[in-house]
């Protein structure tokens, strides 16, 4: 897990309650990923559902489940929603990515039980955001799943992320016009979707990466599988039942 330097920036208060998200947020991440005591059993069904705290129903809100996301993957109205905040130099970040998400996908999302959105995190510097802002740019030409890949593949942050190495990977994601990434990328659009992804997890507590919000369940640093599969089976569940009359 990458720690965040020390940022100039004030925290933001999101939305009503954010503010004790952020006070227990480190308590609430320890918890989130110690070993799952509970019988989830065979079919994954658990055997008690907590209701949420206040903490995490203030959490939940920050999911945008917006039809027209281009960083995000999934049914808008899943019944669960991880939130991810990640930077592309982050080592543990590629590792979720290459090994934790794609299994993610198959299990979850494809069935629309989930909904994954991706928040811009940079906390390593110049090439840091730079990298955010390509894939912010790939996304408006719905390439940034494929961009994302190309980042994250084994080896690729030790290439940097210079223009020419970005726009390399443009290339490699399948972007059709790079002179409109180009300017996507370096233009006021980018740095303002950047500032607010940045702004939120800042608001919230965020000081490392990655980090996730699995219905409003804070879950710190590239667990293992069975972590966020045991997260997201009981966040379906708590679903349902708060669906149910």
């Amino acid at each position: 897990m990458s720690a965040a330097p020390s940022s100039p920036r004030k925290p933001l208060l999101i939305a009503a309650g954010v503010a004790l998200a952020a006070v227990t947020l480190g308590l609430v991440s320890w918890q989130a990923t110690a070993p799952d005591t509970g019988d989830t059993g065979r079919s994954g069904a658990v055997s008690a559902v907590e209701p949420p705290t206040e903490a995490q129903t203030a959490l939940m809100k920050l999911a945008r489940r917006d039809a027209g996301d281009r960083l995000a993957v999934g049914r808008a109205d899943a019944p669960v929603v991880l939130i991810e905040y990640s930077d592309f130099k982050c080592g543990y970040c590629a590792k979720f990515a290459r090994d934790t998400e794609p299994e993610l996908v198959r299990k979850f999302v494809q069935d629309g039980t989930l909904r994954i959105e991706w928040r811009n995190f940079p906390i390593f510097g110049a090439d840091s955001e730079a990298a955010a802002k390509a894939a912010w740019a790939a996304g408006r030409q719905d390439r940034f799943a494929q961009f994302h890949a190309a980042a994250y593949a084994e080896g690729a942050k030790e290439k940097g992320f210079g223009p020419d190495r970005l726009a390399e990977l443009a290339r490699e994601a399948g972007v059709p016009d790079l002179e409109r990434f180009r300017q996507d990328m370096a233009g006021e659009e980018a740095a303002a979707a950047l500032k607010r992804d940045q702004d939120e997890g800042y608001g919230i507590g965020v000081s490392s990466t990655p980090s996730f919000l699995i219905n409003g369940k804070p879950i710190a640093g590239a667990q293992p599988l069975s972590v966020f599969r045991a997260a997201v089976i009981e966040a379906r569940a708590a679903a349902g039942a708060a669906a149910r009359p």
